[in-house]
């Protein structure tokens, strides 16, 4: 479940830029997705042919290529974390969040070499992190909580799919990543230093679809969180079913599918409802990662998060 590895994109780019055409029927939304938990239901729903024509899976090997797709017109949507989303809309693409896929609740994690103990031990050591991704904003909050700066580290800047090789090459000390990555070093020897679950509620994964396309073709996107949900619920009622094709499709073992699903929380329609509101959950935290990842330079300027929102595509009711 590399949150941000597989397959890089291969769709040219006008398709998705040329949106809606002239013909009687809408051309379907290209949605980038790239391996994560998280995100499985829509490659469950895929497998199954939940998903309907209007929606295309465009199938990425990392968050940047999704991101990269977004921002350059070639995609009209993606499975991103919240703070990526937010830099997609920094770079100039109004995007908004429709649905909720899932929370981190200990999938987050840094793993370091046994001779580091504690977290103000990181100091002048060599960390790996993806910082584009959801990584970059785990090692803030971690140094934040070690009482260091991110002058205080070797930042090693390596897509989290290349940390083991890293780790195992001995150019790194410690590793900000996710499941599979973590429990392969930790049959390495690494040692779990902390992890999101001391940070509740506030990593998101989430679907988010440009402005243009939630416009122009409402129903599509209605047809994509209708498929995700068929997916999250196969995923959490069949589970046997669902670690092996996950675990097939990763190319990972059943345990490392399981520890993933632990330590996530799948959200249902109601939580949707409740985390996409008004003034709830998703703005909220959408609104504190932007004033860090400003301060840290990871944005230009503070978005307005009341616009990052809309749960009226939302199913009524699930069935």
């Amino acid at each position: 479940m590399y949150r941000r590895s597989f397959l890089r994109l291969s769709i040219a780019a006008g398709m998705a830029v040329a949106g809606l055409t002239g013909c009687d029927r809408a051309q379907p939304i290209h949605f980038g997705v790239h391996p994560w938990i998280g995100y499985e239901p829509l490659y469950l729903a895929e497998d199954f042919g939940w998903l309907t024509e209007s929606v295309s899976l465009v199938k990425g090997a990392a968050a940047d290529d999704s991101m990269a797709g977004l921002i350059n017109g070639t995609l009209d949507g993606a499975a991103l974390t919240l703070d990526e989303a937010l830099r997609v809309q920094d770079a100039g693409k109004d995007v908004v969040v429709v649905g909720v896929t899932d929370v981190s609740a200990g999938a987050d994690v840094i793993m370091v070499q046994p001779f580091i103990q504690e977290l103000s031990e990181l100091r002048g050591r060599r960390i790996a992190v993806e910082l584009s991704g959801v990584s970059g904003v785990m090692l803030v909050n971690i140094l934040e909580r070690a009482g260091l700066s991110r002058g205080d580290i070797i930042e090693v800047g390596l897509p989290v799919s290349e940390h083991l090789d890293a780790w195992r090459r001995g150019d790194i000390d410690a590793s900000v990543c996710y499941e599979p990555t973590a429990s392969k070093l930790e049959n390495l020897g690494g040692n779990r230093l902390f992890d999101s679950s001391d940070l509740p509620e506030t990593i998101f994964d989430v679907l988010v679809v440009t402005r243009a396309m939630a416009d122009n073709n409402s129903d599509a996107v209605r047809d994509l969180l209708e498929a995700h949900f068929a997916g999250m619920r196969h995923l959490v009622r069949s589970w046997h079913d669902s670690i092996y094709r996950v675990a097939s499709r990763q190319d990972t073992s059943h345990s490392a599918v399981e520890r993933a699903m632990a330590s996530v929380m799948f959200p249902d329609l109601t939580a949707n409802q409740r985390y996409l509101a008004a003034s709830g959950r998703v703005e909220t935290i959408a609104f504190a990662l932007a004033r860090m990842m400003v301060v840290e330079g990871m944005l230009s300027e503070l978005p307005d998060p009341g616009r990052l929102c809309d749960p009226s595509f939302l199913p009524r009711s699930l069935s």
